[in-house]
This record gives structure tokens, sequence and C-alpha cells, in this order.
């Protein structure tokens, strides 16, 4: 688990990370995809003394939602995930996200990136212009699958060089699995070495092993 201002990444499962959002002095959070099972998460909150208002789900696969309504049903959270992706989703969500949509949860300001490819309704989270969690999107070294029943070579090519390669490089990437060297890593950094972020046409992209 590691710590960094108003977002923690935590390690649930073999390789699934799970986020918390929150806020320090109203005591709220957001919890960003509990996994299969969210123990690791809900120990955290209980011992920062924390209230979790949302829980958001960057993509509908089990391994991110599946433990959405054992959470819920503690805190009566909110559940929200893209409009795209909400249906797809085991015991259905509160309220659908969209592109562009700004949430705030105090000083926290949180702004909703759609980054199809990997699913048609993959978000990416941009924290407070500091921190992106990036979900099934990019990975340390990769990027999310796109050989799956919604998944999409050309919209993941589209999302990561429209998307994600335009932000700035000091944004730290918080990834939706621990694949790569490292668990995070600056923008900045995986545009020099991330080979996804390097290819220059959808074919290049596409020889990509």
């Amino acid at each position: 688990m590691f710590r960094f201002m108003t977002v923690e990444q935590i390690l649930t499962g073999r390789d699934n990370f799970t986020y918390l959002i929150y806020s320090q002095s109203i005591k709220e959070a957001i919890m960003v995809d509990p996994g299969m099972d969210a123990t690791p998460a809900l120990s955290r909150i209980s011992d920062l003394g924390l209230d979790l208002v949302y829980i958001i789900n960057t993509h509908h696969h089990a391994d991110h939602t599946a433990a959405n309504q054992s959470v819920k049903k503690l805190f009566s959270s909110q559940i929200l995930a893209h409009e795209l992706d909400a249906p797809l989703i085991e015991g259905g969500v509160d309220a659908t996200l969209q592109d562009g949509q700004i949430m705030n949860l105090s000083e926290v300001t949180i702004k909703i990136i759609h980054t199809p490819g990997h699913t048609r309704g993959g978000i990416c989270l941009l924290v407070d212009e500091k921190f992106l969690l990036t979900g099934d999107t990019l990975f340390i070294g990769d990027c999310g699958r796109t050989d799956l029943p919604d998944g999409s070579n050309k919209e993941m090519f589209a999302s990561l060089n429209e998307r994600i390669k335009t932000l700035p490089d000091d944004l730290m990437i918080y990834p939706g699995h621990d694949y790569g060297d490292k668990p995070f890593d600056t923008l900045g950094n995986q545009k020099k070495v991330n080979g996804v972020l390097l290819a220059s046409t959808l074919e290049e992209f596409m020889k990509i092993p």
C-alpha cells in the first residue's frame, strides 16, 4: 500500500489495485474498483475513520466490481460507472458518469475521462490535476487487453494518443493492476519507455506483443 496526499493505492488480491480518494478535512472518501474482495480497503477506511460516499468502477469487469454491493451495504454508498459499462455491472449502479464530468469531494476534484479500448465504457480519473487513475486502460509498461468482447485496438490506440498522451508529463499514473516493474510512475516516464505510448500508428500499435 502506498499513500500520496489524497490518494491511496491498495493491493487487492494477487495483482488488482483498489484506490481510496479522500478528504482529511471532512472524513469522506471514494473507493475506486473494490475488486473481488474489498477487505484491505475497508480496513484502511476503518483506520482513517472515513465515510465512504461513492464507489467508482473504471470499467465493468468482475475483478474490479465484484465487491460493489457488499461495500455499498456497509456505507449506503452510491455506485458510479460510465453509462456504456453501467448495464454490464452485476447489481447495477446508482448513477452514470460521462466524459468530462467533474466530481468534487470537499477540496478534492476528480475529472472523468472516457477511454474506451479495453471496454466501451472504460474511464480514467484525473484527481486534483496530479494523479491519473487509469484502470485497465494504461498499465506501467503496457495497456489493457483489447481482445475481449467489447475491446477495440482502434479505440485503445485513440484513447492512449488523444486522451492520455496529451496530458502533462508530471502526472502520476496509478494503474488498475500491478503488472509492471513498479506500482506507479510518472506519465512523462511512461511516454519514454512504454511501447504502447511510443507507437506512432495503429498498425505499429497492433504489432506490439
